[in-house]
Formats: structure tokens, C-alpha cells, sequence
């Protein structure tokens, strides 16, 4: 085992998550596009294609330019966010044009011209990023003819639209009524399209707390990110249980005081995004009673509670695996990925679009 901290991946849960959602996402009658910002692996981007995604989503020309090298053939990828193009922006769009199918967002019709200028004849497709309630980036859904009708007039060919259900990330009903506002969206946009003589022939929505509502008819694909994984928002969000988490931080004991530990895993290993709603820094894989109560770069603190036997209590020396709250920004902090497999072998996987932000 290499020396604690880092993160590993159980690749028998990690195939298994994976099946789970392709097949539900098909018998649905959608399309599963997921979004590569989550492991920024080619290894498990491949095993994606490979349980039949049609491609996948990234989130900037970085992480495009990194999967689009390490596809084996013509890779199929859509830039999910609002871009706007520089020159320098622009070349490195057309490299990537002539290496791949690309897809690019536009939520302005300013936006729409400074794509133009640049990409205008390099047969990227265009959808409009259209707000379903997470109130970030998007138009508002009746004014997405109108851009896209902008663009289309600049000479790019505009396919479709799409959201982000992002409110979705909440406790009670959130997950539901993300996923209706997204439909209600999307419906919406569509139809101002079709009045701007445009047939908007995706409609793209979808992330790993809403994807259990989709359904086809509006909907033609879906952009889930965590669900190869889970973590422990996902957990406490109800969308995953403990059992579907495939990525942990194996870190070590190195301090028990009564019913508290410290391990060697901080905020520089499993990330500090903590949420209002959820109940602590991650969760333990193998302890769910146990929170993360305090966490500093290069430790995180767990309280086991009064009540717990002692003998339930890690001594130090004890190996732990740590659920990051948000694993995303997790994979982000490594260069490998461990991969364990069932037979007790391991595998370095690079995470190759480590730090790929521009």
C-alpha cells in the first residue's frame, strides 16, 4: 500500500455505479453525456464510453484538450459553460475542432459574436445555456431563441440547449423540484426556438442528485458528474448510500485523545467544501456514525461520540478511509488515482486533467 494519504478507487463499485446509470439512463430512452470534471481520468472516461456514453462533458478547453489526447479515437465533447473567446481562446478551439466533435455554449448574444470571430467555419455546434433555477450562467428560458437565432445568424449552427440543475444540491424536495424546474426550462427554451425557426434537437440537463427523475420527452441527454464515485454529499443527499462510494482518502491514525482521532488527510487531500446542509468536513466509509469535525490542511479531526465503544475507536496506526464531501475537488488535488481491484491488485490511473482550469 503506498503511504497514506491518497486516494483510492474500489474498482468493483466504481463498474458497478457505473452499469447502474447507463442502464437506467437507457431504458429511459436518454443519452448519457457525463461530465469528465468529476475523476478527470482517462481510464475511467474510457470504461464511460465503454458502458455507452455518447461522449462526454468537460468543463473548459483544458480538460477538452487533455481527453481529446487521450481518446483512441475521434473524441465526441461538449464544453458545458458559457466561453467567451479570445484569440488565444479561438486557436486552441480550432486545434481542438480538427480532433474532436465539439461542442460549445453561448448564453449571450455578445457571447455568440466573439465565438463567431473565431470559430465560425470549424463545424463546432452551439446550444444555449438557459437558467433552470440555479441562478449562475443560462438565459432566461424564453429568451433563448433569441440568442440562438444571434448565433445562427453569425453562421453557427445551433443545435439545442441546455441547464444545469444545480439547485438540486439540497435536502427535502430539492432534488424533485430542481429536476421539474429543469423540465419546465428546457420546455420552454425549446419552444422559443422552434418560434426563432431553429429545432432545437438536444436538450441536454441532468446531474447525479436529479438524474433519478429524468425522463425522455423533453430531455434528450443527461450531464451526470459524481455518480461514477459518490461522496458523501451524495450520501446525505439520499441519491447514493454508503455502499455506491467507490472513492475514498486512505489516510492514517496519528493522534486518539478519549473518542476523538486525527488522521493525515486535511483539506489538501480531500478538499474543504463544506455545504451548509451537510453534518460535517466527509464522512468514514466504514463508520457512519462518525464526523469530520475540524479540518486543517493536513489533518482532519473525527469525533466518534461519548457513547461509542471503546474498543470502536481506532487506535493510531489505524487506516481509515475518508469520504470527501465533494469529490470533485478531491480528484483535483492528486496526480493518481489508486486502483484497487478485487483480486488485491493495484493500478496508478494519472488523473491527466489535474489543474486543466483555463
Amino acid at each position: 500500500m503506498p503511504d497514506t494519504p491518497f486516494l483510492a478507487v474500489d474498482t468493483a463499485r466504481l463498474d458497478r455505479n457505473l452499469a447502474t446509470v447507463a442502464e437506467r439512463v437507457r431504458a429511459a430512452g436518454l443519452d448519457l453525456r457525463p461530465h469528465a470534471k468529476t475523476h478527470k481520468c482517462a481510464e475511467i472516461a474510457a470504461r464511460q464510453i465503454d458502458s455507452g456514453a455518447t461522449g462526454l462533458t468537460v468543463a473548459t478547453i483544458g480538460e477538452a484538450e487533455a481527453f481529446a489526447a487521450a481518446s483512441p479515437g475521434r473524441a465526441d465533447l461538449f464544453i458545458a459553460y458559457p466561453l467567451w473567446v479570445t484569440p488565444g481562446k479561438g486557436a486552441r478551439l480550432r486545434a481542438l475542432a480538427e480532433r474532436a466533435a465539439l461542442r460549445v455554449a453561448v448564453d449571450s448574444a455578445a457571447g455568440a459574436r466573439q465565438l463567431a470571430a473565431e470559430l465560425h467555419d470549424t463545424g463546432v455546434t452551439v446550444l444555449v445555456e438557459v437558467d433552470s433555477g440555479q441562478h449562475r450562467t443560462g438565459v432566461a428560458p424564453a429568451a433563448a431563441g433569441e440568442i440562438a437565432a444571434a448565433a445562427a445568424e453569425l453562421g453557427l449552427e445551433v443545435i439545442g440547449v441546455f441547464t444545469f440543475p444545480g439547485h438540486g444540491y439540497g435536502l427535502g424536495d430539492a432534488r424533485r423540484t430542481a429536476a421539474e424546474q429543469e423540465v419546465t426550462a428546457l420546455t420552454e427554451a425549446a419552444e422559443s426556438l422552434r418560434d426563432n425557426g431553429i429545432e432545437p434537437r438536444v436538450r441536454s440537463g441532468g446531474s447525479t442528485p436529479t438524474i433519478a427523475f429524468a425522463e425522455a420527452g423533453v430531455l434528450t441527454e443527461v450531464r451526470p458528474g459524481v455518480y461514477p464515485f459518490n461522496d458523501a454529499q451524495q450520501v446525505e443527499l439520499g441519491s447514493g448510500d454508503f455502499a455506491d462510494v467507490a472513492l475514498t482518502a486512505v489516510s492514517t491514525v496519528v493522534h486518539r485523545t478519549g473518542s476523538r482521532v486525527v488522521v493525515d488527510a486535511g483539506s489538501k487531500v480531500i478538499g474543504a467544501d463544506r455545504p451548509a446542509w451537510v453534518t460535517g468536513f466527509g464522512r468514514l466509509l466504514d463508520h457512519p456514525r462518525a464526523r469530520i469535525v475540524g479540518l486543517s490542511e493536513h489533518h482532519a479531526v473525527i469525533e466518534f461520540g461519548d457513547d461509542a465503544p471503546a474498543q470502536s475507536i481506532p487506535d493510531p496506526g489505524s487506516v481509515l478511509r475518508v469520504v470527501p464531501n465533494h469529490v470533485c475537488t478531491a480528484v483535483n488535488l492528486v496526480d493518481d488515482l489508486i486502483a484497487e481491484y478485487p483480486d488485491g491488485s493495484t493500478q496508478r490511473w494519472p488523473v491527466i486533467a489535474r489543474g486543466a482550469n483555463s
